[in-house]
């Protein structure tokens, strides 16, 4: 069974070494897709042992870089299960087995780490965006999920199958992701994950709230408009 963990990434110095040394423990490669970092992110996580490889020549953002590094993890062969993780130090990848877990039981194809299910202290902007985007997606559906924000998930071969090519570039593609998986019959599991909301987070951070908030609301309204008419 190979396994990949995909980490996307941009300036991300401070955190990703000790992200990649953690999550080197759990899965057969760790793959480190930068979006052009100004800093030594690179640098430093192949200096403990990811695999490291640049986006196109232009940034990408959080969907295009996390598409390219699953792309990475299929050519490598390395794809199995792939869990993805943020890399600002938000995700905890010793919680990487619990994640897995489900997938490996058989009982899951796609797993989704829930932050409203574990131990975690959000900003309350961020609090209340999540909460709407998940309302967003829940409506008209029996079995409802808690995060539909969370990037800490992973995927089976055959949910990856079912998903791919991931279209959006930005935030959304983890609302894409969930909707098409929905719409796929995939069975999706929630697990709790941990997080931690940091200052290096906010500085390192270019999105305004607002403006990613209704990006990814727009998202959902667009996928569900696609793929469950």
């Amino acid at each position: 069974m190979e396994i990949a963990a995909v980490i996307p990434c941009y300036n991300e110095e401070k955190a990703i070494a000790g992200i990649v040394a953690r999550a080197n423990k759990y899965v057969s490669v760790v793959i480190v897709a930068d979006d052009w970092s100004l800093d030594e992110t690179l640098e430093r996580a192949e200096g403990v042992g990811a695999y490291s490889t640049l986006n196109e020549k232009n940034r990408k953002g959080a969907g295009g870089n996390t598409a390219h590094g699953i792309r990475i993890a299929r050519q490598l062969d390395k794809a199995d299960i792939v869990v993805t993780l943020d890399g600002d130090g938000q995700n905890n990848p010793d919680e990487i087995p619990q994640v897995l877990k489900p997938i490996l039981k058989g009982k899951a194809d796609f797993v989704i780490g829930s932050r409203f299910l574990g131990n975690c202290t959000f900003p309350k902007y961020r609090k209340f965006g999540i909460e709407v985007i998940t309302k967003l997606i829940n409506i008209g559906h029996s079995k409802k999920i808690t995060d539909g924000q969370s990037c800490f998930r992973a995927y089976s071969k055959y949910a990856l199958e079912s998903i791919l090519p991931i279209e959006e570039k930005g935030f959304a593609f983890s609302v894409e992701t969930l909707i098409k998986a929905r719409k796929k019959g995939l069975r999706m599991v929630e697990v709790p994950i941990s997080c931690v909301y940091h200052d290096d987070f906010r500085q390192n951070s270019s999105m305004n709230p607002l403006s990613h908030g209704l990006s990814v609301v727009f998202g959902v309204i667009k996928w569900r408009l696609i793929v469950e008419r």
